[in-house]
């Protein structure tokens, strides 16, 4: 289920675009640029340290995530485009990995990898010119 960003977090800015679009591009703000205030969605803290790590230098020092979408050439087709990034990041940062648990490999499994080392260095070592002796 994806995550339901509310509105009253989100701030929303236009900025001038670039690319695609041609002379509309210097005359209408089309780049949208969100911000959204990470502490106050109130996730959880597994959740925070992925979103955090997964946002990079998107993320700012005072708990801010800003995405810029730019792609497009219309306003609202930029301001889905980067809601749906923003929600892309957070239900990224929810999947929890699985915890390693360590093994260590049984007595019979370390003699067998000693044996077969043997055997292997045995062969390698009669490979070797034969003496005259």
């Amino acid at each position: 289920m994806p995550f339901h960003l509310p509105e009253d977090l989100v701030e929303e800015t236009f900025l001038a675009s670039t690319g695609p679009g041609g002379q509309n591009v210097n005359k209408v703000a089309t780049a949208c640029q969100l911000r959204v205030d990470i502490y106050a969605l109130g996730l959880q803290p597994y959740a925070f340290r992925k979103l955090k790590e997964l946002a990079g230098s998107r993320m700012t020092a005072a708990g801010e995530l800003i995405v810029t979408a730019r792609s497009h050439r219309s306003r609202e087709a930029n301001r889905e485009d980067a809601r749906k990034r923003v929600i892309e990041l957070i239900d990224k940062a929810h999947i929890r990995q699985a915890r390693r648990v360590k093994t260590k490999p049984s007595r019979a499994a370390k003699r067998r990898r000693v044996d077969n080392k043997k055997a292997r260095s045995s062969v390698k070592k009669n490979r070797g010119k034969p003496s005259l002796d």
